[in-house]
């Protein structure tokens, strides 16, 4: 990946632990590293493929001016976030922020706070069978892509489906997104959740029927098993309602687990069912 690079940036301003460093202020060196394709910048010689470093300079400066952190750590993840954001070609971002005058009593060059922040790749399922169903699915995929922190860039055809698990309900409405995000998987599930309590969703019964259901089927490669969240989801393997959508827009992909192609994940539970 090619890389634009601003090194040591000098910069004024008032973050510290210490009150006096709040007031008064103190010299900061900021170095931020943009991962980001260059290539139609390099054949073009057109400033439209890249980025002005700076107009990034200024940006920098002006938000590390206009905030007070008691934590570098702090100033250096809230700027990766704000660039990240405001730079979509952007895929990956580190900050340094070096403080030169750290008020240790001791003899030393500077200490410093590194940062490396990426944008992901989620695969997400959307359903509902209660209600307008189509307008619940709808509405939800809008709030996703009116969020800053999210863009919606491949959706699935919306799919009718019969119930899964518990039978005795209305058929579904389903389909599959794949958004890039700044948020880390527990902040994106709590973002689903929210869109999901905008739509009135209630979890009374398990597998049962809900205005909007939106789950995480995979977040880039990894993998997670906490109390709260598991990825890849631990059923999709199973869903015909979640796989045919997926194989739709990403028949390629491969389940970091079970180490098939979603495609072959539906073709073997076709098989099954034969």
């Amino acid at each position: 990946m090619d890389q634009i690079i601003i090194q040591d940036l000098s910069i004024y301003a008032k973050h510290g632990v210490y009150m006096e460093e709040n007031i008064l202020g103190q010299q900061f060196l900021v170095s931020v590293y943009m991962d980001l394709d260059l290539s139609m910048a390099g054949q073009t010689d057109n400033l439209e493929y890249t980025i002005d470093y700076g107009k990034v300079c200024h940006f920098v400066t002006k938000y590390m001016q206009e905030h007070t952190y008691k934590l570098i750590e702090s100033a250096a993840e809230n700027l990766a976030e704000e660039l990240l954001l405001k730079y979509g070609q952007v895929k990956k971002i580190r900050i340094k922020v070096k403080k030169p005058w750290a008020p240790i009593g001791l003899p030393i060059k500077n200490v410093s706070v590194s940062v490396d922040r990426t944008r992901h790749s989620a695969y997400l399922s959307l359903g509902s069978n209660m209600g307008d169903r189509l307008a619940y699915i709808q509405k939800g995929i809008e709030e996703l892509d009116a969020l800053v922190s999210c863009k919606v860039c491949e959706q699935s055809e919306i799919i009718e489906t019969e119930p899964y698990g518990n039978t005795d309900q209305d058929s579904f409405l389903n389909c599959v997104l794949r958004v890039e995000t700044v948020l880390n998987p527990g902040q994106l599930l709590h973002v689903l959740h929210e869109i999901e309590a905008h739509a009135d969703r209630k979890r009374e019964v398990h597998w049962g029927p809900r205005t909007l259901d939106l789950d995480i089927l995979f977040y880039d490669h990894i993998t997670l098993n906490t109390p709260q969240l598991t990825i890849p989801h631990a059923d999709l393997h199973n869903r015909r309602f979640v796989l045919e959508p997926l194989c739709e827009i990403a028949p390629w992909y491969q389940h970091p687990v079970l180490h098939q192609s979603v495609q072959q994940l539906y073709d073997r539970m076709e098989q099954n069912h034969d």
